[in-house]
Order: structure tokens, then sequence, then C-alpha cells
């Protein structure tokens, strides 16, 4: 019913920069909560940023002034400008959203994930 799909990840050098998005399809009437998740090999996932309809944003502290989450509405679109790449941002990274396919009914949906290396 409902596809997350992202795509921008890649390998980057150090101190370059990724912009990942993530556009969800599907039978949709409205999206809650947008964010970017991400898990590096033998670590947990951990969350990275997230947006909520209205525009308010949360970040993790390791991301802070580096990564901006943005989303167009329009597009059912999320976006992870990420600036100033670390080795340590190296993970799979993926998107989640908060979706409603009928008023009231919300479902949590993931996508397949977009690897980011950063390496030199």
């Amino acid at each position: 019913q409902v596809q997350l799909v992202e795509s921008g990840g890649g390998l980057v050098q150090p101190g370059g920069s990724l912009r990942l998005s993530c556009a969800a399809s599907g039978t949709i009437f409205s999206i809650n909560y947008m964010g970017w998740y991400r898990q590096a090999p033998g670590k947990q996932r951990e969350l990275v940023a997230t947006i909520t309809s209205g525009g308010s944003t949360n970040y993790a502290d390791s991301v802070k002034g580096r990564f901006t989450i943005s989303r167009d509405n329009a597009k059912n679109t999320v976006y992870l400008q990420m600036n100033n790449l670390k080795p340590e941002d190296t993970a799979v990274y993926l998107c989640n959203a908060i979706i409603a396919t009928k008023p009231g009914v919300y479902s949590d949906y993931w996508g397949q994930g977009t690897q980011v290396t950063v390496s030199s």
C-alpha cells in the first residue's frame, strides 16, 4: 500500500556532502512525522533527525550543525542534507514515516535503506 524509497547515498570523502531523499508513495491520506535513522555494522539503530508535519525538527547531538532535515509535503518527500561528513557517519540510512492511509488510522513505515560511506 505504502512505500518509502530512499536515494542519494554513496561514497564521499571526509568533509564532503550528500543529500538523501525519501519519497512516500501509495495510498496516503496524510503524513505525520518523517525521520531518518541510521545503523552502522555491529551497532544499534539510532535516530538522526525528525520533522513533523508542521516543520518542527529534532536532531541527534552528533549531527547538530552539520545535518539539515526538510520536507516537501506536496511531494510526500523528506530530505537530509549532510555536510562536513565524518567517517563515523558511515552507516545505512533509513527513512521512517508515520502515515495514515485513511483518516485517523496511522501506521509506521520504513524504507529499505541507503548506504552512506565516508572514507578517504
